[in-house]
C-alpha cells in the first residue's frame, strides 16, 4: 500500500518524535565493502566465520530475514572483523550456494533442513561392525548426494572387527570409490593418509550414525583440532552422539595428492539415526546412472522405473546395461519409499 502521494513533499513525511529526523526507507544498504568470509560453525545463533586466516564470530543481519546460514556457505561480513575477544561481526550477504545436501527428519515430514553447502563430495562412514552395517541408511546417503550433486565416497572403518568384501560387493555394481580402514591403522597414521588422497583439493562433507568412528576419522584427519569421541551401548548397539554440531576443519596440505592438489576441508556432522527424502523427487534417481538413461526413452509416461512394463528391463535384457546396475536402481528407489529402520 502506498504511504504517501505520487508526488511528496516535505509536509507529506511523517516524523516520529526521539527517532531523528531521517524519514524510513525500504532500501537497504548493498555493503559492496564487505569482507568475504567462510561459515565453519554455527550455534545457538552465533556463526564462527573463517575471514582470511582469522576465525571471526558472526551473527546474521536483521536484513536477511529468514534465510537460513549453514556451515560451508560464502558469505560477505561487515562490523568487527578482528576476531578479538567477545567481538561480534554481522552477515549481511549469503552468496549463491554450488551445491545444497539436505535431509528430512523422516519420509512423511515436508520440512527439509539443510546440512551443509558448497560441498562437492559425500563421504559416508559405516563401520563394518560395532555397529553393524546400515545398507539402507548407506542407500539414502547416496540418493541425497546423487540428488545434489555431489560425488560419493564410501569409507568403511573397523575393518579388523569384520571383512570389508561382503558390503563393498554389494556396492560395486553402483561404482563408488571407497576406502577401507581399521582402528590399528588410524593409531599409525596410513589409514588417515589414504583417506586424506581422496579429500584433497576437495569440501568434504562426513556423514553417518552415531559410533561408526567418523568423528575418530576426522581427528586422525586434523589431528590438532581433535574432537569429543564416544562409543557403542552395549545393549543397543547404537553409539551416542559426541558430535553437537557440524564444524569445518582445514586439511593440512597434502603434497602427493593426484594431480598436485593440496589441502581441503572436511566437514564433521553430528551422528544421524535416520536420513529422510521427502525432498527429493524419485524420478531423478536414473540420473545418477547414465548407462540407464537412454533405456528410459520407451518408458510409459510418468513411469517410476520399478513397475511391470518399465522399459528398462527389455534394456539390460537386450544386453545395454549389467543387470545389477538396474537392480541397484530399483534398490534406491525402494529405499526412498522404506523408512532405513524396517
Amino acid at each position: 500500500m502506498r504511504r504517501y502521494g505520487k508526488h511528496p513533499d516535505e509536509d507529506d513525511v511523517r516524523i516520529r518524535p526521539g527517532k531523528g529526523s531521517r524519514p524510513r526507507t525500504s532500501i537497504r544498504p548493498k555493503h559492496e565493502d564487505a569482507a568475504e568470509g567462510m561459515v565453519l560453525t554455527v550455534d545457538r545463533g552465533r556463526i564462527t566465520c573463517l575471514v582470511d586466516d582469522r576465525s571471526v564470530t558472526a551473527m546474521k543481519a536483521r536484513e536477511l530475514g529468514r534465510k537460513s546460514v549453514v556451515v560451508g556457505d560464502r558469505v560477505g561480513i561487515v562490523g568487527d572483523l578482528s576476531g578479538a575477544k567477545d567481538t561480534l561481526a554481522r552477515i549481511v550477504r549469503v552468496e549463491k550456494r554450488s551445491s545444497v545436501l539436505r535431509r528430512t527428519a523422516d519420509d512423511d515430514d515436508p520440512y527439509e533442513r539443510v546440512i551443509v553447502a558448497n560441498a562437492d563430495q559425500l563421504a559416508i562412514v559405516t563401520a563394518l561392525a560395532d555397529p553393524e552395517p546400515r545398507p539402507r541408511l548407506i542407500d539414502r546417503c547416496l540418493v541425497a548426494a546423487f540428488d545434489a550433486g555431489l560425488d560419493p565416497l564410501l569409507v568403511l572403518t573397523k575393518a579388523d572387527l569384520a571383512p570389508a568384501a561382503p558390503l563393498l560387493e554389494t556396492y560395486e555394481p553402483l561404482g563408488v570409490p571407497y576406502v577401507v580402514t581399521s582402528r590399528a591403522e588410524l593409531a599409525g597414521g596410513s589409514a588417515a593418509d589414504r583417506v586424506r588422497e581422496r579429500l584433497a583439493g576437495r569440501i568434504t562433507v562426513f556423514v553417518g550414525h552415531s559410533g561408526v568412528g567418523k568423528t575418530t576419522l576426522v581427528n586422525a584427519l586434523v589431528p590438532d583440532r581433535a574432537r569429543a569421541t564416544g562409543v557403542v551401548n552395549a545393549v543397543t548397539g547404537r553409539g551416542r552422539h559426541t558430535t553437537t554440531s557440524a564444524l569445518a576443519l582445514p586439511l593440512p596440505d597434502t603434497p602427493g595428492a593426484p594431480g598436485g592438489r593440496r589441502g581441503g576441508w572436511v566437514i564433521d556432522t553430528p551422528g544421524v539415526r535416520s536420513f529422510g527424502l521427502h525432498h527429493v523427487n524419485p524420478s531423478q534417481f536414473v540420473l545418477a546412472f547414465p548407462d540407464l538413461v537412454p533405456g528410459t526413452e520407451r518408458c510409459p509416461r510418468a513411469c517410476s522405473h520399478d513397475e511391470p512394463d518399465c522399459a528398462l528391463d527389455q534394456w539390460v535384457a537386450d544386453g545395454h546395461a549389467d543387470p545389477q546396475r538396474l537392480h541397484s536402481l530399483r534398490r534406491l528407489l525402494a529405499a526412498r519409499e522404506r523408512r532405513e529402520e524396517d
